[in-house]
């Protein structure tokens, strides 16, 4: 097919095409209940979900819920999470965040956009990722993987993780949003490493903006300049043998 020329047309190009990649693309962090998936996301901040998956179990034996956690002194939460990066203000953030749950929602897990980015160590990327995936409403969380994909496909020029957010939105639907942030984090794992990606495996190369060209035509190239080099160099020979 043809290069999509809009950013709407390759960003539904390329979510059409995850969806074929990555058909059950779930969120890796382990979770029950809303409770637990948005603590879960606070610890995943600067740590990847494998670390946060192994300290997870322990912490919630301890902690089950919003009341539990909410009268637990914070060096009593320090030990269960130390393997995490930033444990000290992850801990004081989790019994803060359980305490305004209780306070102000009865302990439960608020819906909207606007409730939870109130909550301590919650911004807007734990935000869409509670709403998306505990609730199944509209959020399009955007980590750095999501943000450095959506700059190399040409669907965004933004750094600022708000506004990358705000122009996906323009391209994606509602109900479509969470699942295409998390193929975009799953490819930006499996496939468009950002120090060596993958451009000969993706299922995007042929219409990103940033995709490396195959191999072969690097080879053929070179191949063609050594065969220059080697036509120069037999030229000097016999200038040198004349002379």
């Amino acid at each position: 097919m043809g290069t999509p020329r809009s950013p709407k047309g390759r960003a539904q190009e390329v979510g059409r095409r995850l969806a074929l990649e990555y058909p059950g693309a779930e969120c890796e962090l382990t979770h029950d209940d809303p409770f637990q998936l948005l603590a879960a996301t606070i610890l995943s901040a600067q740590t990847t979900d494998v670390r946060v998956n192994m300290v997870t179990p322990g912490l919630f034996a301890a902690f089950p819920d919003a009341e539990s956690l909410a009268v637990a002194r914070v060096e009593d939460v320090e030990p269960l999470i130390k393997s995490v990066g930033l444990y000290p203000s992850k801990a004081r953030n989790l019994v803060a965040m359980a305490q305004r749950l209780v306070t102000e929602y009865g302990g439960e897990v608020p819906r909207r956009l606007e409730d939870l980015v109130t909550l301590p160590g919650v911004g807007r990327k734990t935000a869409n990722v509670v709403r998306s995936v505990a609730f199944g409403l509209p959020g399009l969380p955007v980590d750095t993987h999501v943000g450095r994909l959506a700059r190399k496909l040409g669907l965004t020029e933004h750094e600022d993780p708000v506004k990358v957010e705000l122009e996906l939105n323009g391209f994606v639907a509602p109900s479509e949003r969470g699942t295409f942030s998390l193929r975009l984090i799953l490819h930006g794992r499996r496939v468009c490493d950002a120090r060596k990606p993958a451009c000969e495996r993706c299922v995007l190369a042929d219409i990103c903006p940033s995709a490396t060209p195959p191999a072969t035509s690097r080879a053929g190239g070179g191949a063609r300049t050594a065969g220059g080099a080697g036509q120069r160099s037999g030229r000097a020979m016999r200038t040198a043998r004349s002379s």
